[in-house]
């Protein structure tokens, strides 16, 4: 389907599979530069377009490189040279020879060189974490009960540390998706259920492990997953549904957080005006008392019959669409995500939504709103801390 199809009409798609500043957490795919680069960060942009290059287009050639970055010959010789001793970039061997001429040397990243530990702490009942490679492939994975009493910080300390040992490889770096608010210093500033407020997560973490540590919301670590790993356009709004609801913004390309860092955090948004259950947060109406996994579920079972079931999804659908709409129409994205447990999100629940967000939306401009399932699973959130540290370490995102 072309892009001028999909945007003819509102729709819910099937997944579709997709090839595949160190807190920016990425500057987009082609690393767009709010001003101009200064000449004493000339070097370090170079070097991250020619990782980021190689990092989605495969082995190059010195020359391809030079084609398609727009850099010299000779600065991207120079560039390989240094890649080539930090460990990153690797020689590949020569490329099949077509014509006269000595055949081209190919380069790429050294994806099997280093090593990249993701940790997932948003699950209510478990943390997981992985080691996965620059390509965000997971090769070991460990989870670890939620404590119910003692420090939660103990417990991630020593998931990380063990992850680390069985990487068998330079660790690039530790992230970490976690519920809550999350400052851009990686400091905790709430996230009751893990009973944290103002805590320095990552500053702990780098103390403990003696690496480079980025933390972020979990949705916001998930968007930043669909959008290398998934497909995702620049324009894309992520909600991830679990114990809790939220969800993670770009805006052409870039992670919006908010003034006070809680964008997106669109759980205990009021979306029933006439009533509904209560919120543990104290009120009533709130968006994730209607979705949320934990009270989706108990109503579920509650059902009579499946009528009632596709009811009490439907009803659900519809009140994500009028909390997606407003968030729609002053953005103007082009396509929303879900990350959930699919048996609740893909069907009646997926298709309200869509109905909702075309009747509340302006139909010229939003009917092209694409609405889809994430085909990540519960990876989504331990790919998306792999890629704040590719940002991070490498500006490749």
């Amino acid at each position: 389907m072309t892009a001028s199809e999909r945007s003819s009409s509102i729709t819910l798609e099937q997944p579709t599979t997709a090839p595949a500043g160190a807190r920016s957490f990425g500057a987009g795919r082609a690393l767009r530069q709010g001003s101009k680069v200064l000449p004493e960060h000339a070097r370090g942009h170079n070097r991250s377009l020619l990782l980021q290059t190689l990092f989605h287009q495969g082995a190059m050639s010195r020359a391809d490189l030079s084609r398609e970055t727009g850099l010299t010959r000779v600065t991207i010789s120079d560039l390989i040279s240094d890649l080539i001793a930090d460990g990153f970039v690797a020689e590949m061997g020569v490329r099949e020879a077509s014509g006269p001429g000595k055949p081209a040397i190919l380069v790429d990243l050294d994806r099997a060189g280093h090593r990249i530990v993701g940790i997932d702490l948003s699950g209510s009942d478990a943390f997981i974490g992985a080691v996965l490679t620059l390509d965000g492939n997971i090769v070991v994975r460990r989870e670890v009960p939620v404590p119910t009493e003692g420090d939660v910080i103990e417990t991630v300390v020593a998931l990380a540390r063990d992850l680390v040992a069985q990487s068998h490889a330079p660790v690039l770096g530790v992230g970490v998706g976690t519920p809550g608010v999350v400052g851009d210093d990686g400091v905790i500033l709430t996230a009751p259920n893990l009973r944290w407020a103002g805590f320095d997560l990552e500053g702990a973490l780098e103390r403990a492990l003696g690496l480079p540590v980025l933390v972020a919301n979990d949705a916001n670590a998930a968007v930043l997953a669909e959008y290398t790993f998934g497909g995702a356009g620049d324009d894309v709004l992520l909600v991830k549904v679990g114990r809790g609801v939220g969800s993670g913004l770009l805006a052409s390309g870039r992670p919006m957080r908010g003034a006070h860092f809680a964008a997106g955090e669109i759980g205990h948004v009021t979306v029933g005006t006439d009533g509904g259950p209560l919120c543990v947060c104290g009120k009533v109406g709130c968006l994730e008392a209607w979705l949320a996994v934990p009270a989706l579920t108990a109503r579920l079972a509650a059902a009579a019959d499946d009528a009632a079931r596709i009811g009490i999804l439907s009803d659900a659908g519809e009140r994500l669409g009028i909390a997606l709409a407003p968030i729609v129409g002053v953005l103007d994205v082009s396509e929303i995500v879900l990350s959930g447990p699919p048996e609740l999100l893909d069907g009646p629940l997926a298709a309200a939504t869509v109905e909702t967000l075309r009747a509340r939306t302006l139909a010229e401009f939003h009917d092209g709103v694409r609405v889809r399932m994430t085909e990540q699973g519960q990876d989504i959130v331990l790919r998306g801390a792999a890629v704040m540290v590719l940002s991070g370490q490498l500006g490749v995102s």
